[in-house]
């Protein structure tokens, strides 16, 4: 059994930058189904074997685990910090005037760092939901993307790289339409934007869109997250290790189909960020990206496993007069207000 991988061999990203970064990452959402020390345990053992690159947020509740773990594995000269590119994120409860420096700071301290390598607004508008809320909780509270609201919020983050505080910054679960309204006013722009991307779900158009613009695309959800917390869960949701051309592929290069949706992921130009806390299934994600890719041909078949199944709606930030989760997405190629 293999036990480490060396970091040298997984192949790089380039950033808009120059700088090149792991083609992939390991989130850290436990999906409300386990421990923060768990999941830090699990970080540890992940750089251990040979990750470098770590997906965290404020609003997952274990970067202060998380952060004993990097200061442990550095301490023990497992890895330097300038061998990990570590990311956080605000939370929409933290948009307001002086907030994100606040936020940003808490994060630096629980993570034991003098600074993160990417910074991203979790999403774009500052409504809230209480942890574990179920799916059809609402704050009443909520308002649609405005974008002075969220310019606000970027002129603050932008500030966060003038402080040194983080080197660069960026966006999640955006859409084109707010794209195009926000990426003119920005004075930096994102070097990254994180989208839900798998091979049920493959965004062709925003990720394209994002390419297009020297941005990075980095996806969540790359298997599908079947541990994503059961708020996020519908009877239309479709299983993508389930899906005929992933799972045919799978039987070809004898591997579970979670590993192909892996290498189309890697292969496809975005860079996935799968979670895990079990050895095994931590060091086969990585190794799924060293060694046999898909052909051209297996590439082109995957295309053809777009269903549309966008899994994580996001229905707990919906204002009061929204008719649905579609109204967070800009369906209609305009800006929902």
């Amino acid at each position: 059994m293999i036990t480490s991988v060396n970091p040298n061999t997984v192949p790089k990203r380039a950033l808009s930058s120059g700088e090149n970064i792991p083609c992939i990452g390991m989130g850290t959402f436990g999906s409300d189904r386990f421990s923060a020390q768990e999941i830090a345990d699990a970080v540890t053992g992940a750089i251990q074997f040979g990750y470098r690159m770590f997906d965290c947020a404020s609003v997952y509740g274990n970067e202060e685990n998380i952060g004993r773990a990097f200061a442990r594995v550095m301490q023990e000269g497992i890895v330097t910090r300038d061998e990990l590119f570590i990311t956080s994120k605000v939370w929409n409860d933290m948009h307001g005037k002086g907030d994100v420096l606040i936020s940003c700071e808490k994060t630096l301290r629980d993570l034991q760092l003098n600074y993160v390598d990417l910074y991203f607004v979790h999403w774009p508008f500052a409504n809230y939901h209480a942890p574990g809320c179920s799916g059809d909780a609402r704050s009443p509270d909520a308002t649609p993307f405005s974008i002075g609201s969220f310019m606000g919020t970027w002129r603050q983050m932008e500030s966060l790289v003038d402080q040194g505080l983080t080197r660069y910054i960026g966006m999640s679960n955006m859409t084109i339409p707010k794209l195009e309204a926000i990426l003119p006013l920005c004075r930096i722009q994102p070097i990254a934007i994180e989208m839900e991307l798998h091979p049920s779900f493959q965004q062709e158009e925003l990720f394209q869109y994002c390419l297009d613009r020297n941005i990075q695309p980095i996806g969540f959800c790359p298997i599908g997250s079947p541990s994503r917390p059961d708020r996020d869960k519908t009877d239309s949701d479709v299983s993508d290790t389930e899906l005929p051309e992933v799972v045919a592929i799978a039987k070809a290069h004898n591997v579970h189909p979670a590993i192909i949706c892996l290498k189309w992921a890697v292969q496809r130009g975005q860079i996935p960020i799968p979670f895990a806390v079990d050895e095994k299934y931590y060091a086969s994600n990585l190794l799924s990206v060293i060694n046999d890719p898909l052909t051209e041909p297996e590439m082109q078949l995957l295309r053809k496993a777009e269903r549309y199944c966008r899994l994580i709606k996001g229905q707990v930030f919906l204002w009061s007069h929204a008719q649905g989760w579609e109204d967070l997405w800009d369906m209609d190629g305009t800006i929902t207000r």
